[in-house]
C-alpha cells in the first residue's frame, strides 16, 4: 500500500468569484518527485500555495503524512515539513548565504548570533546534496543557478521533507538544469518528497516519477510516467487536443543584409554598460533568435531597436540608413514592428476596445483619419476583418482589452505589427503566458512573415522555441553577443555555456 506525504482532496479556491481550483485531488507520494503540470493559468501555483499555507480554499481537505491539518500561513506548513521555492526568489541581496538562512529564526544564543554553527549546518547540507554554495557570499555575488541552491538550502535547513519547486528551470541554462535535476534526484533517494511545478513536457519525462495535470482549473489526468509515456499523451491532456508542432523544412535564407547592428552601447543611470558592443545583423527572410538567461541585456536592445531608449553609442542601419536619433514614431515609420515583453504594460491599452488597440499606432494616417478627424467606419471595419482573420475571441471589437485572454491580447499584438507591412519584426518573448495552441499560432504567423521577407529578431527565454523557428541563434550574456551560430549546426550545450559567459567564435552562417 502506498504511503502519502501529501494528500489534497476536492480543493477549491474563488478570487472574486473566478475558480482558480475547482475540487481538485492531488497526492504525493513520499520519497517520490510529482510534476503538475498545466499551462500557464491552469491552477497550478494556486494549488501549491494552498499547500503552502498562502492561501485557503473554500472547499476541501488536506492531509500531511496521513493526518487532516489546517494550514493558515506558511509557518504552520513549515512546521509540517513543507518548503516551497518560488520562481522569484526571496533573497536579501546584500546580505550573505548565512545571514538570509538566519532570518526570521532564533538563535541558541539569544540575543547574540550563531553564524558558525549555522555555517557548519550549511556546509553539511550542501556537501549532502551537492549543492555546492559557498556560505559566505553574498547573494548579489551569486549567480541565477546559485541564488537557486540557496532558495533550496533555506527550505531544507529549516526541515523540509517536502519541496514545492515552482517553474525551477525557467531562469537557467540548460547546463544549470541538467544539474538541478541531479540534486532532486539525490533528495528524492534521500527520502525527501518533491513537486515539481511546470508547463515543460520534457522536464516531466526526464524526471518525474508521476505527474497530475491541471486544465481549466480542474484535475484533468494523473498517471506514473514510464518510457511509455510521450510528450503527445501529456499535450492532449493539457489542452485537450493534439497540438500539431512540427514546421516544414525551412530553405536557406538568401535575402539581403536588411538590419545591422554596429557597436551598439547603452549606459544605465549609474554610467554603467548594459549594452556593451551589440554587433549582429540580420537578412530579408531570416529569423535571428536571441538566447539568454533573463537580466542579461534582452529589454534594454528592444528598447533601442524600437526607439524607446537611446543609445550611448553605436549604429542600428536598416537597408543601410541610420536609425540612431530617431524617435519611436520614426522606427514605426521606417517600418520596425514590436511584439514587446510587457503586452499589459506596453503592448496595450488595457482600458481601450479592440478596434482602437488595433490602429492606435496609426491613427493619424489616411487610412484612418481625414483632416485631423477619425474615420470611425474604416475603423471598424478594419477591427472585423482583423477579428475574424487573427480568430481573435471576443464579444466583439467594442470589448475591452483587459477582459481577454493572454492568448487573445497577443493575437492583436499580431494583428497590429503585421497589418503594418514591417520590414523588420522585434519580438520579445512573443509566446510568454500562452498556451500551447497559443504559442503554435504565434510561431506560425513568425514563419508565415519570414516566408515574405520581413527580417525578424526573435528574443525567447524558450530555448526549444528558438530552435525550432530560428536560422541563426545568437547568444547574449551581460549585454554582450557572446556567439552566433547556424540553426544547423548548433550544440545545445555550446549555447547554455555561452548563456553561463563562455566565449564562442562566429560560426558559419547562411
Amino acid at each position: 500500500m502506498q504511503s502519502y506525504a501529501v494528500e489534497m482532496q476536492g480543493i477549491t479556491k474563488r478570487f472574486k468569484g473566478n475558480v482558480a481550483n475547482n475540487q481538485v485531488d492531488f497526492r504525493l507520494i513520499k520519497g517520490s518527485i510529482h510534476g503538475l503540470l498545466g499551462e500557464n493559468g491552469a491552477g497550478k501555483t494556486t494549488l501549491m500555495n494552498i499547500l503552502f499555507g498562502l492561501y485557503q480554499p473554500e472547499e476541501g481537505q488536506i492531509k500531511i503524512n496521513g493526518s487532516a491539518v489546517v494550514l493558515n500561513n506558511p509557518t504552520q506548513a513549515m512546521n509540517l515539513g513543507i518548503g516551497m521555492v518560488h520562481q522569484h526568489f526571496m533573497l536579501v541581496r546584500p546580505m550573505t548565504v548565512v545571514e538570509n538562512m538566519m532570518l526570521g529564526l532564533p538563535s541558541q544564543r539569544g540575543p547574540l548570533l550563531d553564524k558558525a554553527k549555522v555555517e557548519a549546518s550549511l556546509r553539511e547540507l550542501s556537501g549532502k546534496y551537492n549543492l555546492k554554495v559557498d556560505p559566505k557570499a553574498k547573494i548579489r555575488q551569486l549567480s541565477v543557478g546559485e541564488q537557486q541552491r540557496v532558495e533550496i538550502l533555506s527550505v531544507l535547513y529549516r526541515g523540509a521533507e517536502i519541496l514545492i519547486l515552482d517553474e525551477p528551470t525557467a531562469v537557467l541554462t540548460p547546463q544549470e538544469s541538467t544539474e538541478l535535476f541531479k540534486i532532486l534526484k539525490l533528495m528524492r533517494d534521500d527520502g525527501k518528497s518533491i513537486i515539481l511545478i511546470t508547463h515543460k513536457l520534457e522536464e516531466i519525462l526526464e524526471i518525474a516519477d508521476e505527474v497530475t495535470v491541471l486544465r481549466d482549473g480542474c484535475r484533468v489526468g494523473g498517471e506514473p510516467i514510464t518510457p511509455a509515456t510521450t510528450k503527445s499523451d501529456l499535450t492532449n491532456l493539457m489542452v485537450g487536443r493534439e497540438i500539431v508542432c512540427n514546421f516544414a523544412e525551412k530553405p536557406p535564407c538568401t535575402g539581403k543584409t536588411r538590419l545591422v547592428v554596429d557597436q551598439l552601447m547603452l549606459k544605465d543611470e549609474h554610467k554603467l554598460p548594459v549594452l556593451n558592443g551589440i554587433n549582429f545583423s540580420i537578412r530579408e527572410g531570416e529569423i535571428v533568435g536571441l538566447a539568454g538567461v533573463d537580466g542579461n541585456g534582452q529589454k534594454e536592445l528592444c528598447e533601442v531597436l524600437t526607439g524607446l531608449k537611446p543609445s550611448s553609442s553605436g549604429k542600428i542601419l536598416l537597408d543601410g540608413q541610420e536609425l540612431i536619433g530617431k524617435k519611436p514614431s520614426g522606427f514605426i515609420k521606417e517600418g520596425i514592428a514590436h511584439i514587446p515583453e510587457d503586452r499589459h504594460k506596453t503592448g496595450l491599452a488595457m482600458g481601450f476596445d479592440i478596434a482602437t488597440n488595433l490602429i492606435i499606432k496609426e491613427y493619424h494616417s489616411p487610412r484612418f483619419s481625414f483632416r485631423g478627424l477619425l474615420n470611425f467606419k474604416a475603423i471598424q471595419d478594419n477591427a472585423k476583418r482583423l477579428l475574424e482573420e487573427y480568430k481573435i475571441k471576443a464579444s466583439g471589437q467594442e470589448a475591452k482589452a483587459k477582459d481577454l485572454s493572454g492568448g487573445n491580447q497577443q493575437k492583436i499584438i499580431l494583428a497590429r505589427e503585421i497589418t503594418s507591412s514591417p520590414r523588420v519584426i522585434i519580438a520579445n518573448q512573443p509566446t510568454r503566458g500562452l498556451d500551447i495552441g497559443a504559442t503554435m499560432y504565434v510561431r506560425e504567423k513568425l514563419m508565415e512573415q519570414r516566408a515574405q521577407g520581413v527580417s525578424i529578431l526573435l528574443i525567447s527565454a524558450d530555448l526549444e522555441e528558438i530552435l525550432q523557428i530560428s536560422d541563426r541563434i545568437a547568444v547574449i550574456y551581460e549585454g554582450q553577443i557572446k556567439g552566433i551560430m547556424d540553426n544547423k549546426n548548433v550544440s545545445i550545450e555550446e549555447i547554455g555555456m555561452m548563456m553561463a559567459g563562455v566565449e564562442s567564435g562566429e560560426k558559419a552562417a547562411c
